[in-house]
């Protein structure tokens, strides 16, 4: 069975590290602990990897974060995957920094890359495994926060966080969404 496993981010150096960058981090993960390696394709960065009797195919948008929908719609129709089999893996400013939640569906709230993956697929109804990130910025900073680089308190736990949502993406694969949502929701 095929899964298209999206992390999102913001591709170019600059953005490299940042919190609105953390799907990368995880999808790299789950390519660096399987030995594969990206290559650039056709509107981002795949890789397969197999795990048990599941074929993952990593993906890191080239769209820039607001235009998410476009390469996941064309991976998810040129691999013919089912909705099902679709994970985003993204950032959230509502998580304390560290927190993984699963989710069957849901809305974008306020995420712009989540806004443009539901209006080009024309459904809320996808997996995602949403990345605490915190929201300790003024009034005013969202932008300059999630664009920003982690503390160094983060960057000490970040290890951890990251190789605990690579298992989150291998559970949901190998288990499903309700048992892997049963199993790490409250980790």
């Amino acid at each position: 069975m095929k899964f298209l496993i999206a992390g999102l981010g913001n591709i170019g150096q600059k953005y490299w590290g940042t919190r609105h960058n953390i799907g990368f981090r995880v999808v790299n993960e789950l390519a660096e602990a399987g030995g594969v390696e990206y290559a650039e394709v056709r509107y981002g960065a795949v890789a397969r990897l197999r795990v048990k009797n599941a074929e993952l195919i990593l993906l890191k948008p080239n769209t820039y974060m607001n235009a998410s929908g476009d390469a996941i719609r064309y991976w998810l129709q040129k691999e013919n995957i089912e909705m099902e089999r679709l994970l985003v893996v993204v950032d959230d400013l509502s998580l304390p920094f560290g927190t993984l939640r699963l989710k069957a569906r849901g809305s974008a709230a306020g995420h712009n890359g989540l806004k443009h993956i539901e209006e080009t697929l024309g459904t809320q109804d996808y997996s995602r495994l949403r990345f605490g990130i915190g929201s300790n910025f003024p009034p005013g900073g969202q932008l300059d926060y999630v664009l920003g680089q982690f503390s160094a308190e983060e960057l000490e736990q970040m290890p951890e966080r990251v190789q605990l949502a690579a298992e989150i993406v291998k559970s949901f694969c190998l288990a499903g969404i309700d048992t892997t949502m049963n199993l790490y929701n409250n980790k």
